[in-house]
């Protein structure tokens, strides 16, 4: 099994497809030393709008695609768009619009978890 890093290709596949479709107030957990952990990181961030969460999480899964070769296990929130939830196994992305993000509160959720930003 590939250990997967914050300079892994996917990993930085869907750092900057996040980029690219401007969203905002981008921050990885790193998972690895919480033994509940479902994934080895999570990737978060917000979009202002229900359009802009459909480009953002659109564009991720296009990008990992391209960049490296990979399909999401599976992905959730694609109807109501307040929170599109894409799973990669060991990498989740949570691309959330921000009452969601206030409401459900990941980074407090995992507070052991290393936070890293990555807004340009």
């Amino acid at each position: 099994m590939v250990k997967i890093t914050r300079n892994s290709r996917i990993f930085k596949s869907i750092i900057k497809a996040i980029q690219d479709k401007k969203g905002e107030n981008i921050v990885s957990l790193d998972l690895r030393k919480i033994p509940e952990a479902v994934a080895d990181f999570f990737i978060i961030c917000q979009a202002s709008t229900t359009t802009q969460v459909k480009a953002i999480s659109d564009f991720v899964e296009v990008k990992v695609k391209e960049d490296c070769d990979e399909m999401p296990y599976k992905h959730e929130g694609h109807q109501a768009l307040q929170w599109v939830l894409i799973d990669y196994v060991n990498i989740v992305v949570h691309v959330m619009q921000p009452e969601a993000r206030k409401f459900y509160k990941l980074e407090e959720m995992w507070s052991d978890a290393e936070v890293i930003g990555h807004d340009e």
